[in-house]
């Protein structure tokens, strides 16, 4: 077995953040629809995280905004004249793609891409497949940028695969790692991969709300990735129907536990019959399971407690749970949550984390993060000016005190001087991260 650790790449809150509401099935997002955000807030948020994680001794990296306003969208829908004309024109006709056009949703990287770590992939290597996100306008323009994004973090071909998204197509819907959890005894050895999916792309769906992953799709990156010891659970219908829209609402996993509630998977007793065969000889999985009568959907999806980090800490024999501030404030939540660590099983603790910019938009902890699974040579060969680091965060908050609004209404996202300001950033933040002149289409345009 090759010693490896679980590294965190979170997306960094965008100049854009707002609520929209551009999320059927994301109730949070669809709750506070018109409220005002404050990016500047959500940003230091998403850095504060960062540091708790890095500070456990965890290896941390930063994924950088992607550009937005999308002028090049609206362009491609017809809307021409000087850019700001363009956006001026959408808000006026168009006001539902004005605002696709400027989500900040890249800030989730959970659903960034699927992981393959070496110890499972047939190659060796580490895979990753963006996702293509096709379900929601404002989330399908991330792929491209995804891509580019890890190939600038993950350079080395001969260590790392960043592949393309899978085809735009219904038949393909892919909402990347928010759906996919990796068990294994340690690390570095090899695993079992849950590949969880919403809907067959042949079947039917009439569903209240979209069922956003599609198995195919997942078979699809299974193929590609050569990932070893794959099994397929669908996603229980009632979760979806409850509002969790990714699996990774109602489940969360490392090493051997699979944490999740009792709605989150159709065939339960399939699942867990599937993953210790998959295990056998490797692993023996521990199920911790919590019941509908523990934590009735209403106040799971309130408190998002299985959008947490599950996080193995150097030094410490049990896991710990990094649960957002929502899961101590929600009664039944924190109760549940308390409860493991009194326990004896494997979470051996909890703690909580501020990040409630990004979870009125349906975000949690593990939203905000891609797991990445690496060997110590596969670290050393990622790009070091994106390890976040305590000058880096120093910088960074720097960089958002200086370049990003505290506060912005949804009719705020109108203002032609957002998109200046937003590349005027970003622009500075190529520099900081080692990412190039030539990372955002702004930059290749000019």
């Amino acid at each position: 077995m090759t010693f490896a650790l679980e590294a965190n790449c979170d997306g960094l809150v965008g100049p854009t953040h707002s609520y929209v509401g551009l999320s059927p099935g994301n109730l949070a997002s669809t709750r506070n629809a018109g409220e005002v955000s404050n990016p500047r807030g959500a940003a230091l948020e998403g850095l504060s995280k960062m540091r708790r994680l890095a500070d456990l001794g965890l290896p941390q990296f930063v994924l950088a905004p992607h550009e937005r306003p999308a002028v090049n969208l609206l362009k491609a829908l017809g809307f021409s004249g000087s850019e700001d004309a363009i956006i001026a024109s959408a808000w006026k006709d168009a006001p539902a793609l004005a605002a696709a056009a400027c989500s900040a949703s890249p800030m989730w990287a959970a659903n960034a891409a699927t992981v393959t770590p070496s110890a499972d992939a047939a190659d060796g290597r580490v895979h990753f497949t963006p996702a293509n996100l096709l379900t929601n306008l404002h989330r399908s323009l991330e792929g491209p940028q995804t891509t580019r994004s890890l190939r600038r973090l993950f350079p080395d071909e001969t260590r790392f695969a960043v592949h393309d998204p899978l085809p735009a197509q219904p038949h393909f819907a892919d909402e990347g790692a928010a759906n996919h959890v990796r068990l294994c005894a340690e690390h570095g050895a090899p695993g079992v991969n849950l590949f969880v999916w919403g809907r067959e792309a042949w079947g039917h769906w009439d569903g209240r709300f979209p069922a956003r992953q599609t198995r195919e799709a997942f078979e699809a990156v299974q193929r590609r990735h050569g990932a070893a010891r794959a099994v397929f659970p669908q996603q229980g219908k009632a979760a979806i129907e409850g509002g969790a829209f990714h699996n990774d609402v109602v489940c969360v996993g490392t090493r051997e536990c699979l944490f999740f509630h009792e709605r989150a998977f159709e065939d339960r007793a399939a699942m867990e019959r599937e993953v210790r065969a998959a295990a056998n000889g490797l692993f023996e999985p521990v199920f911790v399971e919590v019941t509908e009568a523990e934590l009735p959907m209403a106040d799971l999806v309130a408190s998002y407690l299985f959008n947490s980090q599950l996080l193995v800490v150097p030094g410490e024999d049990r896991l710990v749970l990094l649960a957002p501030v929502e899961t101590r404030d929600n009664p039944r939540a924190y109760a549940v949550a308390e409860g493991l660590a009194a326990s004896n099983g494997p979470i051996g603790r909890v703690e909580y984390v501020d990040v409630r910019q990004s979870m009125r938009n349906g975000g949690g902890p593990a939203c905000l993060r891609l797991r990445v699974v690496l060997t110590e040579a596969e670290l050393a060969a990622t790009n070091p000016a994106q390890r976040f680091t305590a000058d880096l965060q120093e910088t960074l908050a720097d960089w958002i005190i200086r370049r990003y609004r505290d506060r912005l209404s949804p009719a705020d996202l109108a203002d032609p001087r957002l998109l200046t300001e937003s590349r005027e950033a970003l622009d500075e933040l190529t520099q900081i991260l080692g990412l190039g002149d030539d990372f955002y289409p702004f930059q290749r345009t000019a």
